[in-house]
């Protein structure tokens, strides 16, 4: 843009103008708004906007002309504020608005978005023991693997459902994150190793993209680059970090969290180790290393939160204890299970989550509950990462069911779900399928 407008009649002004000042730019749109593009330019442009140099109140008023995140279609918009805001009709003010921001200019590869609602995500959910099976029904089979370590899930993935998608002329998009950098001393055996990164690149009718040292916090390079899908059929994270997901952040002090790691984990400080940032810890007269993130705090909102942005359909797999209980007390919309300062240790389990934690504590290896036939599921979970996306302050999950277990029959898993079999002394994990309700919004 030449000149950053400070009003809503400048910014009008700027987007007419371009009706006519940007004619190659204004014909290379077209393809931007055909039905196979519209959800993905929308939330683009949802993404530049924010990332732009408008005032905040002129920010607001645009994203809040995109639909706010959830539009899927044309039709979905406001033509009313998008006619005030542009001087243009729905499908040309969305072009000149793809102009404006540049979106023409990028050379992205095409990643398609699943054109399914949240109700027929749940109601496959509700209707299918494999919630991965979804990429055989649904029209864009994508899949973001979050924290995919040594990308054994991608593998076992790409082999159950490569084949019957191939079968029917669908391509696998398959992307996967992890902080972990490439080459690093540290992690271990959560390195992906280089025969299984080449299969998965060669694979054909997949189209894999591995992304190192990323924090899965932190992807907007990503997403600016086009790299990413704005959202996903299948978004999945097998073992949550203990403790990155253990403690959650807006329930418990930073003092208190400090204590019982330094109590549960040993004593830690920062180091370097054959030049690398690392994190040191001494546990039971023990000196282990870890890279330097190891301990950093997000919490369960936070997880839930980017899950729920980039995925149709979310699946948490090999979920401990610890992490597993913590998640639940922010799903359930009783605020009592939610208590201030107080680590959820497991002898206070049976008291605060009651019926809930009975019936859960009751269920076998492979059996499954529906969260809403057992407690009522939270409406009002709030957006704690940055909102620079136009999502509303708060969302749902308008399904949720909790499975025991690590692994299932037919369920590609990661190595470390996998691992669980041989770990006699561990409880048994967790595995949730969540279904985020794309139609909720906040009070205007």
């Amino acid at each position: 843009m030449d000149r950053e407008p400070n009003t809503l009649a400048d910014f009008r002004r700027q987007v007419t103008h371009l009706r006519t000042a940007e004619d190659t730019r204004w014909d290379a749109s077209r393809k931007l708004v055909d039905a196979s593009h519209i959800r993905r330019t929308l939330d683009q442009l949802a993404i530049a906007v924010q990332q732009s140099s408008l005032p905040a109140p002129l920010k607001e008023t645009v994203v809040r002309a995109l639909g706010r995140g959830f539009a899927g279609r044309i039709e979905d918009l406001p033509g009313e504020q998008l006619k005030e805001l542009t001087g243009f009709p729905p499908t040309k003010a969305v072009r000149a608005l793809c102009v404006l921001f540049g979106l023409v200019d990028r050379t992205i590869p095409s990643f398609p978005v699943s054109q399914l609602t949240s109700i027929e995500a749940e109601q496959f959910a509700q209707g299918h023991r494999n919630p991965f099976d979804l990429l055989l029904e649904a029209d864009v089979a994508s899949v973001l693997d979050l924290g995919a370590g040594d990308l054994s899930f991608a593998a076992e993935l790409t082999d159950h459902y490569g084949p019957p998608l191939e079968a029917r002329h669908k391509e696998l998009i398959l992307h996967c994150v992890d902080r972990l950098a490439p080459g690093s001393k540290l992690g271990g055996p959560l390195h992906p190793d280089a025969a299984r990164l080449s299969q998965l690149r060669a694979r054909a009718g997949a189209q894999f993209r591995f992304y190192g040292n990323r924090d899965m916090f932190d992807l907007d390079q990503l997403d600016r680059a086009g790299s990413l899908a704005p959202r996903y059929t299948i978004a999945t994270c097998w073992a949550p970090a203990t403790p990155t997901f253990a403690y959650e952040p807006t329930r418990l002090s930073q003092e208190l969290i400090h204590e019982d790691l330094r109590r549960t984990k040993g004593a830690f400080w920062k180091t370097r180790v054959s030049g690398e940032h690392a994190l040191e810890v001494q546990y039971s007269g023990r000196s282990l290393l870890f890279p330097p993130w190891k301990f950093e705090i997000r919490g369960p909102l936070a997880l839930l939160d980017l899950l729920s942005r980039r995925g149709l359909l979310c699946v948490l797999g090999a979920v401990d204890g610890q992490v597993f209980w913590e998640i639940l007390s922010q799903l359930l919309a009783d605020a009592r299970f939610r208590p201030a300062n107080q680590i959820l240790v497991p002898s206070m389990l049976p008291s605060l989550f009651g019926e809930v934690y009975q019936r859960l504590s009751r269920l076998p290896i492979g059996g499954s509950l529906h969260l809403a036939d057992v407690a009522e599921i939270r409406a009002d979970l709030p957006h704690v990462l940055d909102q620079s996306v136009g999502y509303t302050s708060l969302y749902r999950f308008r399904h949720v069911e909790i499975r025991r277990g690590a692994t299932f029959e037919n369920i590609p898993a990661s190595s470390t779900a996998r691992m669980f079999r041989n770990m006699v002394e561990e409880a048994p994990p967790w595995f949730l399928i969540l279904v985020p309700d794309r139609a909720a919004k906040s009070a205007e």
